[in-house]
């Protein structure tokens, strides 16, 4: 392991960390101005170390089909994920009309290795999910905010969202889903293009793209914190009533 890779480590570890806090509705955290100069400092050299450059292209207004859309991901270089991922992670499910599609933040080591979104634990808890509301996970389309994996698994910066969004909508446009879920605030953030707190704004119908949406936690803030089960429960069961269903019978 590298002094860079556990540079970037480490920082990944903070940013859930402080994304922990803020959703617990810590407002406030003590740092040592040593401890800020030496990370700038760090993370200027590791900057510096690292820099390649990135060939931009525009995005089509009106790519045609989800075809088109993995092709193009592929190819894709409008950000720098596209320097270290093994596989873009386009997205996957019915993409007929479903009910609901699910969208989280971005891929993690597991689905950038396999180019399929939620394959991990996270992955296992959603479909766990989608089950208790009646579906399985071919039934449903799920996605990114970013179609690459951060590194070390780092909160995607905005500018990266950014650069993505348009693959999204468009995919939304051909999709056509009834219903849009946000998994966690991160995925949040990038569809309504500000920083949100999903502590406070889950369970409360937002729009985007026209769209009906609701906000949730992200399953691996679930692992971690398995009381917030019960509210994430209830904010797909107002997902189930806007769709005229109820929870099947548990077996």
């Amino acid at each position: 392991m590298t002094e860079e890779t556990t540079y970037y480590g480490l920082i990944g570890d903070l940013c859930n960390y402080l994304e922990y806090q803020r959703d617990e509705g810590v407002q406030r955290l003590e740092v040592d101005r040593s401890v800020i100069e030496a990370l700038a400092k760090e993370e200027s050299e590791a900057t510096i170390a690292e820099a390649v450059e990135v060939e931009a292209a525009p995005i089509p207004e009106n790519i045609g089909s989800l075809e088109a859309i993995v092709s193009h991901v592929s190819a894709c270089a409008n950000c720098e994920l596209c320097q270290e991922r093994t596989n873009t992670v386009p997205g996957e499910g019915n993409a007929e009309l479903p009910d609901i599609l699910f969208i989280g933040e971005g891929p993690s080591a597991e689905e950038d290795a396999q180019g399929r979104p939620f394959v991990g634990k996270a992955g296992k808890l959603l479909e766990k999910m989608i089950e208790a509301m009646g579906y399985d996970r071919s039934d449903v389309f799920i996605t990114n905010v970013v179609k690459c994996r951060p590194t070390n698994n780092r909160k995607p910066m905005r500018e990266e969202m950014d650069a993505c969004l348009p693959y999204l909508r468009q995919q939304i446009d051909l999709i056509k889903p009834k219903l849009i879920v946000g998994l966690g605030g991160t995925a949040m953030e990038g569809l309504l293009g500000k920083p949100v707190g999903i502590t406070r704004m889950r369970g409360v119908w937002q729009e985007y793209a026209g769209i009906k949406l609701m906000p949730t936690f992200h399953p691996s803030y679930l692992l971690r914190d398995p009381s917030k089960k019960k509210d994430a429960w209830a904010d797909l069961k107002l997902v189930l009533a806007e769709l005229g269903k109820e929870p099947p019978a548990r077996k």
